[in-house]
């Protein structure tokens, strides 16, 4: 009894040992200052291993004095929004000084650092290490950059820096080895160059940064504004050389994107401009913008079946924008003074969502989209964000913060997650202000407007121009005086409710669903080999019957459907092609009969009703009469 006494008495007594303190974290590395890094670092890089995407790197890095040094890999990626730098590619880090080989320690909590203790006497510090890109097997999260006809090189991934500097002071000497015989385009200046081996003119690195670089085989370097004082060239890269053909045509709707670019926007913030355009089907697609230049991949028939891939064409006007939105004029919180300092993307909606919305423009003002292939593009958009009920707890404005918590990783439950509708929401956002501007002011005024004074301003300046929130709102109140901050954050931090589609009636059309697709949609389920039923029965499917997709509260989802698993047979029947769930769609809307699939989950296997009866829908804007087409006014080129 006393034994059981005593040891209640421990149990509710105070603890008598210690408790447990956090450890001292180790001194913080040097926050960058805006002076100038002494001495100019030479950057050599090797990409001719091909075959085991093993690319090479030689830096030497002049230092001033004993002790402490600090080497940082970039690990916030301009225009990726979040910190995407490839450190776990970075291998065989070997450095030396003063005619010894130096250990290298890895920060304990930054782990993007690097320490390494310079000798008494040392005047630089050699530093090789090797960039792994990723290879072209299943299981990689990362794009293949590198193929047996092509590369695509990003700086920042072969690169380390010294901290304690802006990215702007300090200054670099890159030079590049490349396979003999082999093209290369970027928008840094060369000093020279031969077969194989090119230097170039020292440059600070967050131009370095903003300058990749393609090479490749196969090449063609077209000039889209001839005679120009700023010359701008489309420089494709193709896995044959047969995909390099391009038409009268084709070439003249590209010219026209930069003549209607410069009329739209004024002012260009480049000496030049390159377009790094890739046409594979073995390279990783991109489209990622840079100040005078952008890198842009599709499939390998961009050029040979034109009809095919339409909704490829807005990408190289998407990018272009940049230049202006996002490069030159970007928002506060997202300009950061390195690649190590954090970036906030509250504004996303306005450096993606305008750019997503001038890039549909453009490429209906180019003439790279028909007027009803724009159309059709803006029926899925609104269709998309009609599907995101995610909108119920999740406002858009939060949605800014998804590359950094997600870093574009696939959902479950996209569109009750939601992922970065900043994009396509803020498009809508954007086509609500410019039809609401063109009604109140009898179309005097309009989004062109506010581009000309927001993004036109200092011809020339390389220089970034930040905004903030309020910059926005006072730019919109000289095109047209309104309450612009409360029509802003009424969409941005709402819940609840539907899309934005105001824009939409205001211009004159209305949101339909009928039992045909559209061209458009098909384009993109080819591309994709999926077939989208999402505003059906709620599911998008690959060829193989996979389920890619599921729509939140669905049918789809209310049966039980998860994304993963494999439909196997359709009412009884084995299931061959996505055409088959078609066709149960459409009879189960004369019938009293749930659709009855067969579906495999893993290992498992089960049965799911689905009692969906209300046929095919797919998107369409379609014109309402008697309405002013405000719409039709906004996509017409600017004379």
């Amino acid at each position: 009894m006393k034994r059981l006494l005593l040891a209640a008495s421990f149990l509710i007594s105070p603890a008598i040992a210690q408790q447990p303190e956090p450890l001292p974290y180790p001194p913080a590395i040097a926050a960058p200052e805006d002076v100038p890094y002494p001495g100019a670092i030479t950057l050599s890089v090797d990409i001719t291993d091909l075959a085991r995407h093993i690319v090479s790197v030689h830096e030497v890095v002049p230092v001033q004095k004993p002790g402490d040094f600090v080497l940082l890999y970039p690990e916030w990626v301009p225009g990726d929004h979040g910190p995407t730098g490839p450190l776990a590619n970075l291998a065989d880090l070997v450095v030396r000084g003063g005619g010894q080989a130096l250990p290298w320690v890895r920060d304990a909590v930054n782990v993007h650092a690097f320490h390494v203790t310079v000798p008494p006497g040392a005047a630089s510090l050699d530093v090789t290490f090797q960039y792994l890109s990723p290879p072209s097997t299943e299981g990689f999260r990362e794009r293949e950059e590198m193929t047996p006809e092509m590369a695509d090189l990003a700086w920042n991934t072969v690169a380390l820096y010294p901290a304690g500097h802006f990215s702007r002071d300090i200054t670099f000497v890159p030079s590049l080895t490349l396979p003999k015989g082999w093209h290369y385009a970027t928008a840094l200046e060369t000093d020279h160059a031969s077969d194989g081996a090119v230097a170039f003119k020292p440059t600070p690195f967050n131009t370095l940064v903003d300058s990749p670089l393609y090479a490749g085989k196969y090449f063609a370097r077209l000039d889209l504004a001839p005679g120009a004082a700023k010359p701008v060239h489309l420089n494709v890269f193709a896995d044959r050389p047969e995909d390099l053909a391009i038409t009268p045509e084709q070439l003249a709707k590209h010219r026209a994107l930069v003549a209607q670019a410069v009329k739209l926007f004024g002012a260009q913030h480049y000496d030049h401009y390159d377009f790094l355009f890739a046409l594979s089907d073995q390279l990783g697609g991109i489209g990622l913008e840079h100040h005078r230049s952008s890198e842009d991949g599709v499939g390998r028939d961009y050029f040979t079946d034109w009809g095919g891939t339409v909704p490829d064409r807005d990408l190289l006007p998407h990018e272009y924008t940049h230049s202006w939105n996002g490069k030159f004029r970007r928002p506060a919180d997202l300009w950061a003074p390195n690649f190590n300092v954090p970036e906030r993307d509250s504004l996303l909606w306005v450096y993606e969502g305008q750019t997503q919305f001038w890039g549909q423009v453009l490429a209906a003002r180019s003439g790279l989209w028909s007027h009803g292939e724009v159309l059709d593009a803006l029926a899925l958009d609104a269709a998309d964000m009609e599907a995101e009920v995610g909108r119920a707890w999740r406002p858009l404005q939060d949605t800014t913060n998804d590359p950094i918590i997600n870093e574009r990783r696939p959902l479950a439950w996209h569109t009750w997650e939601r992922a970065e509708d900043y994009y396509t929401e803020g498009l809508l956002i954007w086509l609500d202000a410019d039809t609401l501007i063109r009604q109140t002011t009898h179309g005097a005024k309009s989004m062109n407007d506010f581009a000309h004074a927001f993004f036109g301003m200092d011809d020339g300046s390389f220089v970034t121009l930040p905004y903030r929130f309020d910059d926005v709102v006072k730019a919109l109140n000289g095109v047209m005086p309104y309450d612009w901050a409360g029509f802003l954050r009424a969409r941005l931090d709402r819940t609840g409710g539907g899309a934005p589609l105001d824009g939409i009636a205001r211009g004159g059309y209305k949101l339909v669903y009928t039992d045909v697709d559209s061209s458009f949609i098909r384009d993109i389920e080819s591309d994709r080999s999926v077939h989208n039923l999402l505003f059906s029965i709620g599911l998008v499917i690959n060829d193989g019957g996979k389920i890619v997709e599921v729509g939140w509260n669905s049918a789809a989802f209310r049966a039980g459907l998860v994304v993963g698993g494999k439909i196997i047979a359709i009412n009884g029947l084995a299931y061959e092609k996505a055409e088959d769930l078609v066709a149960a769609i459409k009879l189960a809307k004369s019938s009293p009969e749930p659709i009855e699939l067969l579906v495999r989950d893993d290992r498992h296997f089960r049965t799911v009703s689905v009692p969906y009866h209300e046929g095919l829908r797919y998107p369409h804007l379609e014109r309402v009469e008697g309405k002013p087409a405000l719409l039709d006014d906004l996509l017409a080129p600017i004379k």
